[in-house]
């Protein structure tokens, strides 16, 4: 609100909207993956405020139409801020980046920043996700693969699995059986829907195009289960 209401007054003309404050806000919104494709295209385009100024002035002439403007640009960004965010959002970017592993963060971040303006792309960020997980357990202590190059998700996660003792072929209690083979059933899923809806493949004539609650879906389980690897990993003492 203070980014927008500065802007609003320097839609008059005003000097309430000090540049530094413009550029802190504007980098903050801009470096936050969560909403960053949200920040208004004027905003992420103009860098500070004698060029934002600039950018008023040409639109229109007079004042009512540039305010008009900056508010319902900034629409969806308050909207989204206002809604309460996802607890496991917090949750799963805490652990993987005290992971710190090359390629994870920035595949969550990803994902995370595309489920409502890129469902496909945001599916297919979700998959690049567990894939990086699985093939950092299954490197050893000196980064040497022990999987295959063209070894597809549900393998990787296979392979992953048996190595941290959570396949469900090596437990004999039946819950467990069950809740273990429910995990790679959604591993398996995720595998299949980005290869039915994701952006890394060329769409037929009839594409399936997802929603956002789909991409959301997608990047939740992702998500929970990267969590669930690399928390499995810590409490074996494995070294990732």
């Amino acid at each position: 609100m203070t980014l927008r209401n500065g802007l609003v007054s320097l839609c008059e003309g005003g000097a309430n909207m000090d540049d530094s404050v413009y550029r802190l806000l504007r980098r903050e919104f801009m470096d936050d993956p969560t909403v960053s494709h949200l920040v208004p295209a004027f905003v992420r385009t103009t860098q500070d405020k004698a060029a934002m100024w600039a950018f008023l002035k040409g639109h229109s002439g007079q004042w009512e139409p540039r305010r008009k403007y900056v508010r319902e640009q900034f629409m969806p960004l308050i909207d989204r801020l206002e809604r309460s965010p996802a607890p496991a959002d917090a949750i799963v970017t805490d652990a993987l980046q005290r992971f710190d592993a090359e390629g994870i963060t920035d595949a969550w971040n990803k994902a995370l920043s595309r489920r409502e303006a890129d469902p496909a792309g945001a599916i297919t960020a979700a998959r690049t996700l567990l894939e990086t997980v699985c093939k950092h357990l299954l490197e050893d202590t000196d980064g040497n693969a022990t999987y295959g190059p063209s070894d597809d998700l549900p393998k990787l996660y296979r392979q992953a699995s048996e190595l941290l003792n959570i396949a469900p072929s090596q437990h004999s209690e039946d819950a467990f059986k069950r809740i273990l083979g429910s995990a790679a059933s959604i591993v398996e899923g995720l595998g299949t829907l980005r290869n039915k809806v994701g952006d890394a493949h060329a769409s037929g004539g009839r594409p399936v195009k997802p929603a956002p609650r789909h991409a959301a879906l997608a990047v939740n389980m992702a998500g929970s289960m990267a969590l669930f690897l690399i928390e499995t990993a810590n409490a074996k003492g494995i070294d990732v």
